[in-house]
């Protein structure tokens, strides 16, 4: 069994470890799209003997968010009769299943049919940033179930004609055939809220990249957070935060009635729309 990733990256040198340690056991090849990392990111990347680094080019320059969607919708379509299943994701993005190796899992889906794999998503949080030699599923446990990060990262290439991402991944409608696993069992834990000034100074660097379009439109609006909004926001994140390492977590319970890719594509179609409450967008990184 064949896996390509795909992804892009600014800046994630500290991440980077932690993404390596939880792909690399399943994924064949990467390819990430640079967006002008300033820091060691580049020369990680570069290291990386199943790397392929490219650099992130902007197809609308006054949008991050309308260029980012294109190379996700895009990018993965070289990987037709290459590769059994293609990922696209963000670095801060673990995608797996409790107990059980993802590449026996993907090899099962295949048997049964499945061409998509939508996730459960939870946004995991940590005061502390985590030591390098960490295995963050194993942990960094605590997380916020996620209607918003439910997202379409896993499917096979040469099944599917279009990925029909929207912006951030928070929706999908995708054509050719559309079969997900009878069960919801993959999880997408985003490890991005690791130490809150950490976050905070990020989204300072993030707000840089956006250009008029995304600004004019409310594209990452989280980032034109205040210190104190973005004190108070994390405060709700700790308050609202379940251990999945729990025995008796169920993300089936927190995800029951809003799992988008089990609605009709009639309604999945006018989600794919329809912007967040807040009224922004996330851009996705």
């Amino acid at each position: 069994m064949t896996v390509h990733l795909y992804t892009s990256s600014l800046n994630e040198a500290d991440l980077l470890e932690f993404f390596f340690r939880h792909y690399d056991s399943w994924v064949d090849r990467y390819v990430v799209f640079d967006d002008g990392s300033t820091d060691e990111t580049r020369e990680i990347l570069s290291a990386h003997p199943r790397v392929e680094l490219r650099d992130f080019e902007r197809v609308d320059p006054s949008s991050f968010v309308i260029s980012h969607t294109h190379i996700q919708n895009e990018s993965w379509k070289e990987s037709r009769s290459q590769a059994d299943w293609v990922v696209v994701t963000a670095i801060d993005e673990h995608l797996q299943v409790p107990h059980l190796p993802m590449a026996e899992y993907l090899t099962r889906c295949r048997a049964e049919g499945a061409t998509i794999i939508p996730a459960m998503g939870f946004d995991m949080i940590s005061e502390e940033f985590p030591d390098p030699y960490e295995w963050l599923c194993e942990t960094r446990t605590w997380g916020v179930p996620s209607h918003n990060m439910c997202k379409l990262s896993i499917f096979r290439p040469d099944q599917v004609r279009e990925s029909g991402f929207g912006s951030g991944r928070h929706h999908a409608v995708p054509t050719g055939r559309r079969k997900s696993p009878k069960r919801d069992e993959l999880l997408l834990l985003h490890y991005k809220y690791l130490d809150s000034e950490r976050i905070f100074r990020r989204h300072q660097l993030l707000q840089k990249g956006l250009g008029p379009t995304d600004i004019k439109k409310r594209y990452g609006s989280e980032y034109f957070r205040s210190r104190e909004e973005h004190l108070a926001f994390w405060k709700k994140l700790e308050e609202t935060a379940v251990d999945l390492a729990d025995p008796s977590f169920d993300p089936m319970r927190h995800h029951k009635d809003n799992r988008w890719w089990r609605l009709s594509w009639k309604l999945r179609y006018r989600l794919g729309r329809v912007t967040r409450p807040n009224g922004g967008v996330s851009p996705g990184r």
